[in-house]
């Protein structure tokens, strides 16, 4: 990763995110580089206004958005639900979890959304900051005794997770007026009727105008296995 001339941005799609930033932090490679964009902190024990300044070098002079790799926190590894809460506020998940797609349709991650409150749940005033975190799926291989030799099984992974923090400005920003082919697999919610909305950008409140992804009907890589693990578990709303 070369020095970038002044004018740089760094605006990834949601799949660039998942597919090379947090799956090469997750095996150990191009740590150096990447940590130039995206550094690890343990971001929500920092309110988010502090942020900013703790981003990565090539990062740090944004105004519109922020990235952070967070490690797993100790309670957690032990089984505890984990925290979001911090002395001045903390983080409420908001809306429903959804699915990252890749760009050939296929699930690679998974994001929920959060929006920052000023004070103690649950009567906390609602800030402008919102974050998204994402958890990356890969594919392990298949048990020696399972009775099928072809079927991968896909893991929620939990090391880390890759965060993007943001601000409400109300105005357009650099990352929702991408071209629409810069935004084609990303995150995907399905809906109580099948249906399925693709955000524009890549964030939680990018673009009022959904995308129906062209390929709801088709099969998924895993079609016929199970999710190690139980998913919705870490999506639960009331870990505050």
């Amino acid at each position: 990763m070369e020095e970038y001339p002044t004018g740089f941005r760094f605006y990834p799609t949601e799949e660039e995110l998942i597919s090379f930033y947090l799956h090469n932090q997750l095996h150990g490679l191009k740590q150096d580089k990447i940590h130039r964009v995206i550094p690890v902190l343990h971001i929500y024990d920092t309110e988010p206004w502090n942020l900013p300044q703790l981003a990565g070098e090539l990062c740090r002079e944004d105004r519109e958005q922020w990235f952070f790799f967070a490690p797993l926190r100790e309670r957690e590894a032990r089984g505890g639900r984990p925290s979001r809460s911090m002395a001045t506020g903390y983080w409420k998940a908001t809306g429903s979890p959804g699915y990252v797609y890749s760009s050939d349709n296929k699930v690679i991650g998974v994001k929920k959304s959060m929006v920052f409150y000023v004070g103690k749940a649950p009567t906390g005033r609602k800030t402008q900051w919102k974050l998204n975190e994402y958890r990356a799926i890969e594919l392990s291989p298949t048990k020696p005794n399972s009775t099928s030799s072809n079927i991968s099984i896909p893991k929620l992974r939990y090391e880390f997770t890759l965060c993007r923090v943001y601000v409400v400005s109300g105005s357009s920003r650099a990352f929702d007026r991408r071209p629409p082919k810069a935004m084609a697999g990303e995150t995907t919610i399905q809906g109580g009727n099948d249906t399925a909305i693709s955000g524009g950008g890549g964030c939680g409140d990018a673009s009022s105008s959904g995308v129906v992804a062209a390929n709801v009907g088709s099969s998924h890589q895993w079609e016929t296995a199970t999710l190690e693990g139980p998913i919705w578990d870490w999506e639960q709303l009331d870990w505050l």
